[in-house]
């Protein structure tokens, strides 16, 4: 099975687990870290946050599932983990759940920010998300209307 197939299938079988644990799924990596794979998920809970119970709890079904499937062919390694304290934003309802929050957002190719500065890296508060665009007040002052479609990986940022 391709690694596309990988990862949707289990982005899948998670979308049918973690619902009722009160958790959901924020990310699934599959990708070669030394001769083997790793098949890496990234959940998340709204009260409490994760804990190494989750994970363990998440792992042990993701498994047996997987282990019932058998459609992964290389050898991999399964890692259950909360995104941590600069996780990635995916889905538009992400940017929206963390409206008001620090973000650093890198695009695919270089944009131009409202003051005319064209850049590929986007550092500020994010201050709305809709229509498939998302709009950051940049640290220097200036606005900034980046497409979705344009964000080739996009996270918050730890605030001291």
């Amino acid at each position: 099975m391709a690694k596309v197939d990988v990862v949707d299938r289990v982005t899948e079988i998670a979308g049918e687990i973690l619902p009722p644990l009160g958790m959901a799924l924020v990310d699934v990596e599959y990708k070669r870290e030394g001769r083997d794979m790793v098949l890496r998920l990234f959940i998340e809970k709204e009260e409490g946050g994760v804990s190494l119970d989750d994970c363990s709890q998440v792992s042990r079904e993701v498994s047996d599932i997987l282990d019932v499937e058998d459609f992964i062919k290389e050898n991999y390694t399964l890692e259950v983990s909360s995104p941590g304290i600069c996780r990635p934003l995916k889905r538009l309802a992400d940017y929206q759940r963390f409206l008001g929050k620090l973000v650093k957002i890198k695009t695919f190719e270089v944009l131009a920010d409202e003051a005319g500065n064209k850049r590929k890296t986007f550092l500020g508060t994010l201050t709305a998300a809709e229509d498939g665009v998302i709009r950051v007040h940049l640290k220097e002052g200036q606005d900034a209307a980046i497409p979705l479609d344009k964000v080739a990986k996009a996270n918050l940022e730890f605030e001291f």
